[in-house]
């Protein structure tokens, strides 16, 4: 009877932190929505890849269409309040109502309840980080049915966005070369698995884009975004200042359109749509970007580097959750109708959602737990609290892969950063929670 009482107060506490995670789109009246959902939902209605639109996460978003959505960012709730539970306990900081005094102070602190509750991909980015640390360096706390969640959980994770699996990759690679130094934190059954789980997502991956568009292919678009980016930084102008006349490049022709932001090139100007967008483009920024490779070293990599930078320090809440979001809308319309009146009656596209205020508060608080990681990596070692040192070096790695692979390949965007920020302010957290049940209590 004990144990049934104990279950039963973990599963409401686990429930009220649900709600309170999809507070801001239960405030909005329907979920949230942002530039790429629309995009994801078109999937399975086109048939066809388009360029860092997942087929995986498209059909896990469509098929809560009948309910409006609330079923998938429901499953984003659970899953992530899953995780923290998880954490909280192999880390041992746990008390009462731990769980949900966490997932109370991350919903005001960060931007986690926006992220929860969007109809996109980025909360499966900071899920799966929490989920791959688990499985490398602390599957020894995990029963065998959390080991297989937590397979399961990255596999999807890196199937339902390429940057998330670039980030988990990168994070592999490096167990791996740190494992002949450090067998006794990094076990080789442990990299195997967790090696298992990205290959499973390369599998779902692949599966679902032949399944949609009778194709054995990764989701489309590395050098188009890579050409964007370099056009931001002004090395395409430079490119085509070099070689033009040029029979092979078409955008000879219009170099005094091109110009702007990668955002604007992409999905805001005229020019990328006359010419034909990545399927009739795509060859000719590929050659664009793989010569200006060769061509500028030293440019090329002062700008990777300032984008890096650049990326790594954006990390403000809500970019994107706006009311112009016309590509999105159009897709509903065309597609689900049945959700159109609820997606028009809801708070977001009457234009009442800003985060100017929201940011003053969040922005500041991801910097300084960012900032406080590689102090956490030195204090907890001293504090008894190694594994704790070793998750915020784990999200140190993740941040760092996030800031590379997302500046560099596309652009810097808030949006890549606060997925990811997250989890830096739970690591911190996880200290007070730790050394409260430790230290020896005053009196």
């Amino acid at each position: 009877m004990n144990r049934i009482m104990i279950a039963s107060k973990r599963l409401a506490e686990a429930a009220v932190a649900t709600v309170l995670l999809l507070v801001p789109a239960l405030w909005n009246g329907f979920p949230l929505l942002q530039y790429d959902s629309g995009g994801y939902l078109a999937r399975w209605y086109e048939g066809y890849l388009v360029p860092s639109r997942s087929s995986v996460y498209g059909l896990f978003a469509l098929s809560g269409w009948p309910l409006d959505f609330w079923p998938v960012i429901a499953v984003q709730a659970m899953a992530t309040v899953w995780i923290v539970a998880l954490v909280l306990r192999v880390h041992a900081a746990r008390g009462r109502y731990a769980l949900l005094g966490t997932i109370a102070a991350l919903a005001i602190l960060t931007g986690l309840p926006w992220i929860v509750g969007i109809l996109l991909t980025d909360i499966f980015a900071g899920v799966a980080v929490l989920a791959l640390h688990l499985l490398v360096l602390r599957a020894e706390c995990l029963g065998g049915g959390e080991r297989a969640a937590c397979v399961g959980l990255v596999a999807f994770a890196a199937a339902s966005h390429s940057a998330t699996f670039a980030v988990l990759l990168a994070m592999l690679l490096l167990a791996a070369l740190v494992w002949p130094w450090r067998r006794a934190s990094v076990q080789g059954k442990a990299l195997l698995r967790a090696t298992g789980a990205l290959g499973l997502g390369a599998a779902m991956l692949l599966a679902a884009n032949f399944a949609l568009s009778g194709r054995v292919a990764w989701t489309p678009g590395g050098y188009g975004i890579v050409f964007a980016r370099m056009l931001e930084d002004g090395i395409v102008r430079r490119y085509l200042d070099e070689h033009c006349p040029d029979t092979r490049l078409r955008l000879c022709d219009h170099r005094g359109e091109i110009g702007g932001s990668a955002d604007e090139f992409l999905w805001g100007g005229e020019l990328f749509n006359r010419l034909g967008r990545f399927a009739k483009l795509g060859e000719e920024m590929r050659m664009i970007v793989l010569e200006s490779l060769r061509a500028y070293p030293g440019t090329q990599a002062r700008a990777a580097t300032s984008a890096a930078l650049r990326q790594f320090v954006r990390v403000r809440s809500g970019e994107g959750v706006v009311d112009s979001i016309w590509h999105t809308y159009a897709i509903i319309e065309r597609y689900i109708p049945s959700a159109v009146p609820a997606m028009r009656a809801a708070r977001q596209q009457r234009g009442e959602i800003a985060f100017t205020a929201i940011n003053r508060l969040h922005f500041p608080v991801a910097l300084l737990s960012m900032l406080l990681l590689p102090a956490l990596v030195i204090l907890c070692a001293r504090l008894g609290c190694a594994d704790i040192g070793l998750m915020a070096a784990t999200v140190l790695v993740a941040l760092v892969a996030n800031a590379v692979v997302c500046g560099v390949l596309s652009n810097p965007h808030d949006r890549y950063g606060a997925r990811l920020a997250w989890v830096a302010t739970l690591t911190v957290a996880l200290v007070p929670l730790r050394l409260r049940r430790t230290l020896p209590r005053a009196g």
